[in-house]
């Protein structure tokens, strides 16, 4: 009987045992499976989708913090740059914003902010206070919705009416680069004469012209100060006689000829490929044309390229050493996002816009607002001239920075209108209704 016990004691240790590992692996699969239900899914836009140095710098950024954090399964989209704000906009309306998403400094991110889309990145800049503090006055500016809280941090400078031109041109037709509207006229005249286009221009996307022309004109003609009440429409409306005067001074160009036939339908790529290759003598373009050069020209197209200010206008009350821009895009953060999934995304802002990543960007011939040693072997010497010409020249804003949505949409077609005949008082008259209708609302 004892035996029998003791085997029968024996056989439901045995069984306990068994249970016991049994239960212990059924645990650990368990556990598994949690681990794998808790990777933090994070998702981000950006408008990087091109081939040119600067969006394949930011991609890598992007893959590398994928890389080193295994724990995020992050869903990045590229979006090209011309469909990206109306994107954006589709699923702001229906608050299904991503995690994160590439912001443009002024209105853009402001309306985002008015619309409760967007919560404070603070945390990580008061996280890295040394990195916080190398960025350029002002490049926080757009972004400081309320005291002492940033709601992005650029990666990237705006400079977005850098003159080009072509020095062997020039010298070959024995013409000035212009500092004055006059000279201007006489370059384009002779250019003309010559069946060299004066000015290359890719307004399919019509934001090209007002980004890059007509803010940095306009300025010219009214100074800044005067734009900026229009804007708030305070004592200045875009009717008045000066603002009329500057779209008078673009309507000179179109009546001129100065840029190439069918500008209005091809790209501004495309504009760069036509200036770079010499059937262009000048290229008014932003910071980004570095970039876009520096990537599919070559080393002798290069060489021939310089770079200025635009002319100044004869009485202008505006300052003629100046160049519209201010602090570039940046990534701002959802409201939607918390938790776990809002510390990853934290983490990511900084990957993208820290020391590291802002070298990087800079390296890739593309300005940056911080403050950061560069390898002068990986830039190209246009890109130092350009950085030089910006450091030595005051920015003005650029006009969709702060015009309303409407207002902006309204300047870009209003443009586009100019170059096919319609007439600057119409185009003025339309934009003053549509800022006026956004302080109205």
């Amino acid at each position: 009987m004892k035996s029998i016990r003791r085997m029968s004691l024996l056989l439901l240790i045995m069984a306990m045992f068994l249970a016991a590992c049994g239960n212990s692996g059924s645990g650990s699969n368990k556990a598994d499976g949690t681990k794998k239900e808790e990777k933090i899914k994070l998702s981000i836009w950006h408008n990087f989708a091109g081939d040119d140095l600067r969006a394949k710098t930011v991609r890598d950024l992007i893959d590398k913090f994928a890389q080193e954090h295994p724990e995020v399964e992050l869903d990045a989209q590229a979006i090209p740059p011309d469909g990206y704000r109306q994107r954006l906009s589709t699923v702001a309306a229906g608050n299904e914003l991503p995690d994160l998403f590439f912001v443009y400094a002024g209105s853009h991110s402001a309306e985002l902010y008015n619309a409760g889309l967007l919560q404070p990145i603070t945390e990580v800049t008061d996280q890295y206070p040394e990195w916080r503090d190398k960025f350029l006055p002002g490049a926080f500016d757009p972004y400081t919705f309320e005291p002492d809280k940033i709601y992005s941090a650029p990666i990237g400078m705006s400079a977005t009416s850098i003159l080009y031109y072509n020095k062997s041109l020039f010298e070959q037709y024995n013409v000035k680069v212009p500092t004055t509207w006059d000279e201007m006229m006489i370059a384009i005249d002779i250019f003309n004469e010559n069946k060299i286009t004066p000015i290359a221009l890719g307004n399919k996307a019509p934001w090209v012209a007002q980004s890059t022309i007509i803010g940095s004109l306009a300025d010219r003609v009214t100074g800044t100060e005067w734009f900026m009440n229009a804007v708030a429409q305070n004592g200045a409306e875009f009717t008045d006689p000066e603002f009329i005067e500057a779209l008078g001074y673009f309507k000179q160009l179109v009546d001129k000829k100065v840029f190439q036939e069918g500008a209005n339908s091809i790209d501004n790529t495309q504009a760069e490929q036509y200036f770079i290759q010499g059937n262009a003598a000048m290229m008014i373009s932003g910071a980004w044309s570095l970039t876009n050069m520096a990537a599919s020209a070559s080393e002798e197209q290069m060489n021939v390229v310089d770079v200025t200010v635009l002319p100044a206008i004869p009485g202008g009350k505006g300052n003629a050493n100046s160049i519209s821009g201010g602090a570039g895009g940046g990534l701002a953060l959802s409201t939607r996002t918390e938790g776990a999934v809002k510390d990853a995304a934290l983490e990511l802002i900084y990957a993208v816009s820290g020391p590291e990543a802002q070298k990087a960007i800079a390296e890739s011939n593309s300005m940056v607002m911080y403050d950061t040693d560069i390898d002068e072997s990986k830039v190209s010497s246009l890109y130092y001239k350009a950085f030089n010409l910006v450091k030595q020249s005051n920015i003005t804003p650029v006009y969709d920075a702060y015009l309303s949505a409407e207002a902006a949409e309204v300047i870009n077609n209003g443009l586009q209108e100019i170059m096919v005949g319609g007439t600057p008082e119409s185009v003025a008259k339309k934009l003053q209704e549509a800022q006026a209708r956004s302080k109205n609302q």
